[in-house]
């Protein structure tokens, strides 16, 4: 199976399990709560954890798919409470939560997506003290989460924001859940400890790689592709590692904050590309990936191996 034909499957899967569970809310909060989750999505997170699981053990990821789904419980957790704090309309082509509803409900939707993805965790079939893990690191994760997302808040107040301060956020607030998903999907499935730490750390390079492949998305994809206003980033004044790689080579893109004419887009990509910041910028997210991917070289050689090895391509050649 090729890698697009898993991923569809799987976003299917997890869409028929999700408009089981939560389809037919009768009260306000429940079809609040359900509202992201029923847009659809992805689901890398979930896809993620289920390949981890059956590169460990073949079979096992129909006995952890409730903690695949609580991965994707906790990604739509953190995206209500995000577009709270960013102020954002849209999300998945539907409104925000808040905007939707309103700004206390959509606190408590998050709350109780939250709540719910421990609660699935703990209905796959596995041995109690590997749920006990499983169920520690995605408290820990959700901490780090928290912590990467104060952080870029953070970076909007400081000109200083060094590559490194890029880094510990985007490792926090993107590659942790990535990171999850991976090491969860494993320590289910039985995996040693140090298959649970190569994938762990696989899930966690590729997932910052996502984050950065993410903001060269941002810059570079029209807005029919992305969904969104292109060059966004730059116009909100986001410390992205596009913003800090051409600061280093003294082009200061603070000042095109505001409103961006869209012929100035494309001459700031010009003089970004003129400058080698989007090749820096890509080969950055592309080492990552084949760090990640040297990682995984100890696990067992099999179907779901080499599509992890691809799921780590495909975050770094995608263009939306």
């Amino acid at each position: 199976m090729d890698l697009h034909t898993y991923l569809e499957q799987t976003a299917d899967q997890v869409d028929a399990l999700f408009n089981r569970y939560f389809g037919s809310a009768c009260d306000e909060l429940g079809r609040a709560s359900a509202h992201l989750l029923l847009a659809g999505g992805k689901r890398l997170r979930p896809a993620l954890l289920l390949l981890a699981a059956d590169a460990v053990k073949k079979g096992s990821s129909a006995d952890v798919m409730p903690a695949a789904l609580a991965l994707e419980l906790t990604h739509s957790f953190t995206l209500i409470h995000d577009d709270i704090m960013d102020g954002d309309q849209v999300r998945r082509g539907v409104p925000t939560v808040h905007t939707r509803w309103d700004e206390p409900t959509a606190i408590l939707a998050g709350d109780v997506l939250f709540a719910t993805a421990f609660e699935f965790l703990c209905l796959a079939d596995a041995p109690d003290n590997a749920k006990v893990r499983a169920t520690s690191l995605l408290a820990r994760t959700c901490v780090e989460i928290c912590e990467g997302q104060h952080l870029d808040m953070s970076f909007e107040k400081e000109e200083d924001v060094s590559e490194g301060d890029y880094f510990k956020m985007v490792e926090k607030k993107t590659g942790a859940l990535y990171a999850a998903a991976a090491g969860i999907g494993s320590i289910l499935a039985g995996g040693n400890p140090n298959y649970t730490d190569a994938l762990y750390h696989f899930g966690q390079g590729i997932g910052m790689a996502f984050q950065i492949q993410d903001d060269l998305i941002d810059l570079l994809a029209p807005s029919e592709v992305s969904g969104k206003d292109q060059a966004s980033d730059i116009r909100e004044g986001k410390k992205t590692l596009i913003y800090i790689k051409a600061r280093e080579k003294g082009f200061d893109l603070s000042q095109f904050r505001g409103e961006i004419p869209g012929e100035n887009v494309e001459k700031i990509i010009s003089r970004l590309e003129d400058l080698g910041v989007i090749a820096e910028v890509q080969g950055i997210a592309e080492d990552l990936v084949r760090t990640g991917i040297r990682r995984i070289s100890i696990l067992p050689d099999s179907e779901e191996k080499d599509l992890l090895k691809e799921l780590g391509s495909y975050f770094v050649r995608r263009r939306y």
